[in-house]
């Protein structure tokens, strides 16, 4: 996560802001220009407002529909785009029953997660469409409650471009019983909705491509019976050796949740480390044995760090945030161990969005050089 200012007094502004609290300017994250700033109303009494950075949107901003309307979002939308929703509610497809008043808050908690996920996957330059653009596959998130406590629940899951997310999962108690039960280390909104997008880029960046191949030699067959997979998963458990090959016990139960799980990973990765390297952090101990970071990498910079870096980096990062969290009274705050395996499924997932990275940016090069082309043509045309 990048680190945010307010764009008239210079106050530090964080994610989820919706004033800054010095200068009392309202704030919203603005998706063209990917940065949280401050706006002005206009003067003229509508609806619209504007933003003093440069490369900000001319004609100005709306509030998306689900700020003014339900104030749960902190998004805004270029007064052009006809849609009262902003890029990232507009993937919302399914909200609580507000009618139980818990859900409010348990629905804000689910959005501020899924905005966080955006956020990522944009900075990695990694497509997102929702369901206007691609009705069949675009990205869908469904945040829906269990119906009867004697029922089938909910099961948060993934399914042809929907996220399904049981919105008890947005309650710290029952998340956290649930971890327990499940003998998880680690269980967050945010982690869910990471894990699921990896099975909805699977989808996309994975199957039927020439990526195939290498993630079959790396991960597994993923022609395997996932339902029974699955099955033999929780009836007999992870294999013992499960460390050495998987960065989660729950990934050793199919390829496809190898993949999620590893996915889930990097993007731990990338936002943490963004955020260390925004935050100017380096670690220099005072012995020589211990991990150190003279200046942490930014993957997400026009250059971003060779791979090797950003390993060289999280190891370091994550004992230091373990042992902050010790000192605080809590559990790890990344409670894995990466072996060498984990490592290079990590690294396969890198080179997939790199190598997509560098597919989007030649496509991009290519419609520029078609543009100036046919400008050119038009005017030797109109010369003649």
């Amino acid at each position: 996560m990048k680190i945010f200012h307010c764009d008239h007094c210079g106050h530090l502004l964080f994610f989820e802001n919706t004033t800054c609290v010095s200068c009392l300017h309202r704030v919203a994250y603005l998706p063209d220009v990917r940065l949280v700033g401050s706006l002005d109303a206009d003067a003229d009494g509508a609806e619209t407002w504007r933003s003093p950075l440069p490369k900000a949107s001319a004609d100005g901003y709306r509030l998306c529909h689900n700020d003014k309307v339900e104030g749960i979002c902190n998004w805004a939308v270029p007064a052009g785009d006809d849609n009262a929703f902003c890029l990232s509610c507009r993937t919302t497809r399914v909200i609580p029953n507000l009618a139980e008043p818990a859900n409010r808050s348990a629905w804000y908690r689910l959005e501020v997660a899924k905005r966080r996920l955006l956020f990522t996957l944009t900075e990695l330059g990694l497509p997102i469409q929702d369901r206007s653009d691609d009705s069949m596959h675009g990205l869908a998130f469904d945040f829906l409650a269990d119906a009867d406590p004697g029922g089938p629940p909910v099961l948060t899951g993934h399914e042809n471009g929907v996220i399904t997310v049981n919105i008890a999962e947005a309650d710290d108690a029952e998340r956290e019983r649930r971890r327990a039960a499940m003998h998880e280390g680690y269980r967050t909104l945010l982690g869910h909705m990471r894990h699921e997008s990896g099975h909805y880029y699977w989808d996309r960046l994975i199957a039927d491509t020439p990526e195939l191949d290498e993630f079959r030699s790396i991960f597994g067959d993923e022609r395997e019976d996932y339902a029974a997979a699955l099955a033999a998963y929780y009836a007999r458990g992870c294999p013992a050796d499960w460390q050495e090959r998987f960065v989660s016990a729950y990934a050793s139960s199919h390829p496809w949740e190898d993949w999620a799980e590893t996915w889930a990973q990097y993007l731990h990765m990338v936002d943490t480390i963004e955020t260390a390297a925004a935050c100017g952090l380096s670690l220099r101990p005072r012995r020589r044995d211990e991990p150190t970071v003279p200046n942490m990498p930014d993957p997400v910079s026009p250059e971003p760090a060779p791979f090797d870096q950003l390993i060289d980096s999280w190891f370091p990062l994550t004992y230091v945030l373990n042992k902050l969290n010790r000192g605080l009274g809590h559990g790890d705050a990344y409670p894995f161990v990466l072996s060498p395996a984990a490592v290079a499924k990590l690294r396969f997932v890198e080179n997939v969005v790199g190598r997509l990275k560098v597919a989007r940016a030649r496509q991009a090069g290519q419609s520029s050089d078609s543009e100036v082309t046919e400008t050119a043509a038009h005017a030797a045309g109109a010369a003649e």
